[in-house]
């Protein structure tokens, strides 16, 4: 084994010996798990250290949830043995959630956590909720946070130090097939904050991406203006975007979009928190 092989073997180990630590911990685990890199992980992990009864998924299926993060989830828990529920969360019913006011996300984890642990006197007693919170979101306005820790929701990879580049190195170390997954943040965050939230919207949002994902576009924010379409895909796909432009927009405007156009600034995660800024 060459001296960088057996670097990275000995950081992945000590990695995951901090971890296991941790998870042991909690002994038993509901994992709230959205399809993402740092969900899918959590849950594998637990599923490895706690074993399949003491280590279940939970995803909740609500509207704000991309319908292929959803067939992600499923797939994994099912690919690696993982046992879990299906849950469907009522966040839009909440209007401190709809109105998207500045910590919209609190509500939304609030409305799960408080699932979860309704789920945890019904069924699985002396369960701890974990999440995949990662070292690398203390940086970033995170609004969930604060839920997380007013439901007694455990992040195993923050009391680690684990980052999302530790994250992603780690679900390569065991070949998971979401190691280099795209971001993909729920779907309300597409649009800019005072804009209201309905079900309608969400979904116009979710078949404006997925007509990119269908022209081979694997990272794509279709933010939502009123009736106003702006695409944000990596500044280096632009050009290709550029050349199939009109036909991309003919489909969006179907969707019932009046107008729709593209960032030139390319991809820019989180880029309507900069509104943040200005108070």
């Amino acid at each position: 084994m060459l001296k960088n092989e057996i670097d990275i073997e000995n950081k992945m180990n000590n990695l995951l010996n901090s971890l296991e630590i941790e998870y042991k911990l909690y002994n038993k685990v509901l994992i709230a798990l959205s399809g993402g890199v740092d969900s899918c992980l959590a849950a594998f992990l637990g599923r490895k250290f706690l074993g399949k009864e003491n280590a279940i998924a939970v995803i909740s299926n609500s509207p704000s949830l991309k319908e292929r993060d959803y067939k992600t989830a499923l797939n994994f828990c099912n690919e690696h043995d993982i046992k879990f529920e299906v849950i469907y969360t009522q966040e839009l019913e909440n209007e401190n959630y709809s109105s998207n006011p500045l910590n919209r996300c609190y509500f939304c984890k609030s409305e799960l956590y408080e699932d979860l642990n309704k789920l945890i006197k019904q069924k699985y007693i002396d369960f701890t909720i974990i999440n995949g919170n990662n070292y690398s979101d203390l940086g970033d306005y995170r609004p969930g946070l604060s839920a997380a820790k007013e439901k007694d929701a455990k992040s195993p990879f923050i009391s680690c130090k684990i980052t999302k580049d530790n994250i992603r190195n780690l679900a390569y170390y065991f070949n998971l097939s979401v190691w280099d997954k795209p971001a993909s943040p729920c779907l309300s965050s597409r649009f800019p904050y005072g804009e209201n939230i309905s079900y309608e919207k969400l979904k116009r949002v979710e078949q404006a991406e997925e007509v990119l994902y269908d022209l081979g576009f694997e990272e794509v924010r279709v933010r939502s203006f009123g009736d106003l379409a702006k695409i944000e895909i990596p500044k280096i796909k632009l050009n290709e975007l550029v050349k199939i432009f009109p036909k991309v927009a003919e489909q969006i405007l179907q969707l019932g979009f009046s107008s729709c156009e593209i960032d030139y600034e390319g991809l820019v995660s989180g880029k309507l928190n900069r509104v943040l800024n200005e108070f």
